[in-house]
């Protein structure tokens, strides 16, 4: 009897061991579901849409053969089978490939070339494309990991479980955690066959794209050199100009040259670094030119023009030019010689004062004028002078010969320091241009006008200030005319002769003065006779 009872009393305690110890492995299930539900695991909720459709598919086909067996088949069992339908078109479309979006591996799109600096940005931006793809199949490949560990840790508990509970549901569990393993693992060998050839597509065009990099940085780097180099031999050479060149016009005009050869060769630089095939650069540079040369024909004929100026120095900064254009005339100073046109600054002229009567503006002539336009450059050659001349005219009476001098002696006063300096400046065009002895002194020239003898005087004057000597002279030239009583200034006028003569001088007609006379006296004889009747009444 005793026996019995401690047999029964150790199958007790067995079956309660036995029952704690199922209960710590249910917990430990329910502790393994409760973290697969909160991860929110994306490759279980694939999973689970596929079984769910399964599933629908079952109760489906089901509720099918109980239809075809009851006739009328009830409301409630129709009703159910739309339901069930509808559920599981919405869910067909995820169940073709369940899988699809977490195992997709895009292919790698043309790979940008870096042919240039400008293209560096792309090619860090496609390596990090490549890269947060590479990030996001990573991610999908731990997740799956992690999934299929719980799960194995949940198929080990309901193995344990299924020694001491031979229960349906533990069998069912079992094969359910089995199946899931077969389906993940299977997943995972493909997702890790697809990251391994996706990832060595990566490097390669990662370290391609690179390598381009690299190159395009030290090809910068090596132009940005020889540019640097370019512009600082611009400068010394700009500076031993200035050392060794008295002339500011010549510096000014070395300067533009050596910008524009400078700026040529930096361009050519870039062009054949960057330029692939320089034949292609040949054939563009040909039919671009036949092009651009009917269509923008006054451009080019501005740049011919640009070197026909700068070789042949026909004009030069700080110059004096006069330039007509469709009958308007300008006369400036050249602030600037550009590529395309020449500036010129309007100061107060001869012409301004008699044609344009407005200056101070800033006139912009295209350098094609030098080829169709009248162009006058009054400071070429180192000449700082010019010829003016100022007419006047005189009557016929008067005292020509002495008008002529006070004319010349004016003009030799003033336009001495002038003939002289334009002297020793023609002197030194001789090795240049053939000048054979000009007449530089001052000029006065008597000639028959309809209304008066005109006297013509000539000087040489600045270039820049011909209008303030010309006023000056002019006033000096009236002065003196009015001190002279036998020289008068011609201009529109009547003559009244009061006296009786012919109107030239004070000369008198015999004839007019004899009929004055008799007249007077005959006026006087009746004037006595009035008188004398008077007096008798």
């Amino acid at each position: 009897m005793k026996l019995f009872i401690y047999y029964l009393c150790f199958v007790t305690s067995l079956f309660a061991a036995i029952e704690d110890k199922n209960a710590v492995i249910q917990e430990q299930i329910k502790a393994l579901q409760s973290s697969l539900e909160q991860s929110h695991n994306v490759w279980l909720k694939h999973y689970m849409s596929l079984e769910n459709y399964n599933e629908l598919t079952k109760e489906i086909a089901t509720i099918k053969k109980e239809i075809e067996i009851q006739s009328p088949p009830p409301r409630s069992l129709t009703h159910r089978l739309e339901t069930l339908q509808r559920q599981q078109e919405l869910l067909k479309d995820s169940v073709k490939n369940p899988y699809s979006t977490l195992l997709e591996v895009k292919h790698i799109e043309e790979v940008p070339q870096i042919t240039n600096p400008f293209l560096i940005l792309t090619g860090y931006s496609f390596i990090q494309q490549l890269k947060e793809r590479q990030n996001a199949l990573k991610a999908n490949q731990e997740s799956l990991q992690d999934l299929l560990a719980i799960i194995n840790e949940e198929y080990m508990l309901y193995t344990q479980l299924a020694q001491t509970d031979k229960s349906l549901s533990v069998a069912q569990n079992i094969f359910r955690t089995q199946r899931m393993i077969e389906e993940f693992e299977s997943v995972q060998k493909i997702l890790e066959t697809s990251i391994d050839i996706y990832n060595q597509e990566c490097e390669n065009t990662i370290t391609k794209l690179t390598n381009q990099i690299k190159n395009q940085f030290f090809k910068a780097l090596y132009i940005g050199v020889a540019v640097l180099i370019s512009i600082l031999l611009a400068f010394l050479l700009k500076l031993t100009l200035r050392k060794y060149i008295l002339d500011v016009d010549r510096i000014y005009t070395a300067s533009k040259v050596i910008n524009f050869i400078n700026i040529t060769i930096i361009v050519l630089i870039l062009l054949f670094a960057y330029m692939e095939n320089v034949s292609y650069l040949v054939a563009i540079v040909g039919f671009a030119s036949a092009g651009l040369a009917i269509a923008m024909k006054d451009l080019f004929m501005s740049v011919l023009g640009w070197f026909v100026i700068i070789l042949g120095g026909s004009v030069h900064v700080g110059d004096r030019v006069r330039v007509v254009k469709e009958g308007c005339t300008y006369v400036g100073d050249v602030l600037d010689i550009s590529v395309l046109r020449i500036t010129l600054f309007e100061d107060v002229t001869l012409t301004s004062y008699m044609e344009n009567r407005r200056a101070g503006r800033i006139i912009f002539v295209p350098n094609n004028y030098i080829f169709t336009t009248m162009f006058a450059n009054y400071t070429h050659g180192g000449l700082k002078a010019v010829w003016d001349g100022i007419d006047f005219t005189i009557t016929f009476d008067s005292n020509y010969k002495k008008a002529l001098k006070i004319a010349t002696d004016i003009g030799k006063k003033y336009a001495k320091g002038y003939t002289e300096m334009v002297r020793q400046q023609v002197h030194r065009m001789r090795d240049k241009y053939s000048l054979r002895n000009p007449n530089l002194e001052v000029r006065s020239y008597c000639m028959i006008e309809p209304n008066g003898l005109r006297i013509s005087l000539w000087y040489q004057t600045n270039s820049y200030a011909t209008l303030a000597l010309r006023s000056t002279i002019s006033g000096e030239i009236i002065e003196q005319i009015l001190k002279e009583s036998d020289i008068h200034i011609a201009y529109p006028t009547t003559k009244v002769v009061a006296t009786g003569g012919d109107g030239t001088g004070d000369r008198a007609d015999s004839k007019i003065i004899e009929s004055a006379q008799t007249l007077a006296s005959s006026s006087a004889q009746t004037q006595a006779i009035l008188g004398g009747g008077a007096t008798q009444m």
